[in-house]
């Protein structure tokens, strides 16, 4: 069966993969309400049309920290691509630069990132890369991983926010899964050597007193704008834009961390509001569909970050499921548009959506 929409992906990546690799990637913390909430979320919001409004051709591009993107979608960090396909993360950044697109690196890829990107600019030179960090208790070390990415033709720093501590993944630990199995290492944790080479890889720690005074050192350890992923509370994004932070993503961790935070596109509006077109702001979690990208155009996201589905298509068909997943989305993005009457995603605005998200979360 030819898959017709995100969800098939889904099907497909279970049937393939070993039950408690799905488990790794589809599960969440505690009772995994989050996880839940992120995509039911969109369902509770209309799009109100707009007619008559002469939307014939549709203008999907976005400019994000400089990149001209091809549409607003995004590819956010996960984790170990090679568990879902021998294609790997190698195969992912094709089929995102190919799509013209941005891909944020993780930390926790099981490719180097020096491979990532030459893979994706051999399918578009042009091709755009941001690495997302854990930054660890030894500064030195995560000066070396940022230099590292920095020599890969990294342009933005990624650092993960919501994490000084794991979240409790009971499936991960009811299945014994607890580290890569085989020779698969996190490639982008290896240790710096005198002679310029990697040695032996370190397990990802977190760090437990992370503050904005580590923000403050980040900008004497990188000249690369730096944005904040994890970011849930308005107060927290006015601190951030304040704090010369390029852009945020507002982020529960696709609900792996902290269990029954809302679903973003609940907080993004408040988030969106205390921003205040400042920065970019960029929407991750529980885009399932193209109308589920045009309501958060419309709730003030400059974009969205697509995650698990990434890994969905990457398992049900490698680089070209990847690449498959993207298209569907963009066409569906494309279609909501022309419904919706607009002609541009400058034109996507919050009177396409009701009703908004709860009104006590728009006053934190």
């Amino acid at each position: 069966m030819t898959p017709l929409a995100l969800r098939d992906f889904e099907a497909e990546a279970r049937r393939r993969l070993d039950p408690a690799i799905w488990d790794y990637y589809a599960g969440g913390a505690d009772d995994e309400v989050t996880v839940r909430a992120n995509t039911s979320a969109y369902a509770r919001i209309g799009l109100v049309p707009r007619v008559l409004r002469g939307a014939f051709h549709r203008q999907l591009a976005v400019d994000v920290l400089g990149h001209r993107l091809s549409m607003p979608i995004l590819a956010a960090p996960t984790a170990f691509h090679l568990l879902a396909h021998p294609d790997g993360e190698k195969g992912s950044a094709r089929a995102v630069a190919a799509a013209g697109s941005l891909s944020i690196i993780s930390m926790a890829a099981t490719t180097a990132v020096e491979e990532i990107t030459a893979a994706g600019r051999s399918a578009n030179p042009d091709a755009a890369f941001w690495f997302q960090l854990y930054l660890q208790p030894d500064l030195a070390y995560s000066q070396a991983v940022i230099e590292r990415a920095e020599a890969a033709g990294c342009s933005a720093l990624v650092v993960t926010v919501d994490s000084p501590v794991y979240g409790n993944r009971e499936r991960d630990r009811r299945n014994g899964f607890l580290d890569l199995p085989g020779l698969l290492v996190a490639e982008n944790t290896r240790e710096p050597l005198p002679t310029g080479e990697w040695g032996n890889p370190r397990s990802i720690g977190f760090t437990g007193d992370l503050s904005w005074d580590h923000l403050a050192w980040l900008r004497t350890a990188t000249s690369l704008p730096v944005v904040l992923k994890g970011i849930t509370h308005p107060e927290d994004a006015r601190l951030a834009v304040e704090n010369g932070v390029a852009a945020i993503v507002v982020s529960n961790h696709g609900g792996r961390q902290l269990d029954t935070v809302p679903a973003t596109i609940d907080l993004l509006p408040a988030i969106a509001e205390a921003v205040d077109g400042r920065v970019p702001v960029v929407l991750d979690g529980g885009i399932r569909r193209g109308t589920d990208v045009l309501k958060a155009l419309a709730f003030g996201a400059t974009a969205v970050a697509l995650g698990r589905p990434i890994i969905w298509g990457l398992a049900a068909g490698g680089e070209q499921g990847v690449g498959d997943v993207l298209s569907i989305l963009r066409t569906e993005l494309d279609r909501a548009m022309a419904l919706c009457g607009c002609s541009s995603v400058l034109e996507v605005s919050r009177e396409l959506v009701r009703p908004a998200p709860e009104e006590s979360w728009s006053r934190l």
